[in-house]
């Protein structure tokens, strides 16, 4: 399977003062506000992190749910946390907080998927730059 999707940002003036939006193509995203205090302050709109984040916790989960499935059990409740640390120009760290609800899964094979799931997780071979650490809890 071979797709493409696409997001488009718009910005105007300089980093500091300028502002921008952002767009994604299934317009989920539609013109959301980027500028300097979206992203280093406390301004509304969104910012690349908060993105990446999004990206990254998304695309774990849904690794880990096809995982569990294939492993014959069905999760009632998957929710991850991606918390992305950016410190002096760079994206140092991303770490995933995952708790799971997932009847008549052992605790071994929970967490040896969970790990796998962040190994082989597409968004997680793309940002294998950063530290990528995870913490999974299963509460059923």
């Amino acid at each position: 399977m071979k797709f493409t999707r696409k997001a488009h940002t718009n910005w105007k003036g300089t980093g500091m003062e300028g502002k921008g939006t952002v767009s994604t193509e299934s317009t989920t995203l539609d013109n959301a506000q980027l500028s300097f205090k979206t992203r280093f302050a406390d301004g509304v709109g969104t910012n690349p992190e908060e993105l990446i984040a999004a990206a990254h916790s998304g695309c774990y989960t849904m690794q880990l749910s096809f995982l569990i499935s294939e492993k014959g059990f069905t999760p009632e409740d998957l929710t991850t946390e991606a918390q992305v640390t950016f410190e002096d120009g760079t994206i140092t760290k991303i770490h995933l907080k995952l708790e799971a609800n997932v009847p008549g899964l052992s605790e071994q094979d929970f967490q040896e998927l969970a790990t796998k799931a962040k190994e082989i997780c597409p968004v997680s071979k793309l940002l294998k730059a950063a530290e990528i650490t995870l913490s999974a809890t299963l509460v059923g």
